[in-house]
């Protein structure tokens, strides 16, 4: 008697299919969206999820400036970052950041959430912010989804 071989598929470059989904952000909690933000930029919710590539969705945020925080993170989380220089060190709130760049923070802790390197820059140039309700990608159809 001969046993049966079991085939292990494996994903390659052109059998991922990506589509365009969009995101309403308004009321949401910052980390908990950001969280399914990069799970989906990852592609973990597709079977045919594979780890060294990005088979992930196209994902539009609409509303970013209506995002939600708990407690008191609006003064107290900051973010900072260095110039290389003595001195160089700068430190915004998140509302100083809110209040400028509405989409930066979303975008930030999405970053933060996916893999390092030349990966996750591929994963993170799928990802676009708005602060408003319109988008220039009507053209893409979009699906509206629920996170």
């Amino acid at each position: 008697m001969r046993a049966k071989i079991q085939a292990t598929y494996v994903t390659t470059p052109k059998d991922i299919e990506r589509k365009w989904l969009l995101v309403d952000a308004k009321g949401q909690t910052l980390g908990r969206l950001a969280s399914r933000i990069a799970h989906v930029l990852r592609g973990k919710h597709k079977p045919t999820f594979t780890p060294n590539l990005d088979t992930g969705d196209f994902v539009v945020v609409i509303n970013c400036a209506h995002i939600h925080v708990t407690r008191n993170r609006m003064d107290v989380k900051l973010y900072r970052r260095y110039s290389g220089y003595p001195g160089g060190l700068h430190t915004q709130t998140l509302r100083q950041i809110m209040n400028k760049y509405p989409e930066r923070a979303l975008k930030i802790a999405v970053k933060r959430m996916l893999p390092k390197g030349a990966l996750g820059h591929q994963m993170l140039g799928k990802l676009k912010l708005y602060a408003g309700a319109e988008h220039p990608h009507a053209a893409q159809k979009p699906e509206p989804i629920q996170l």
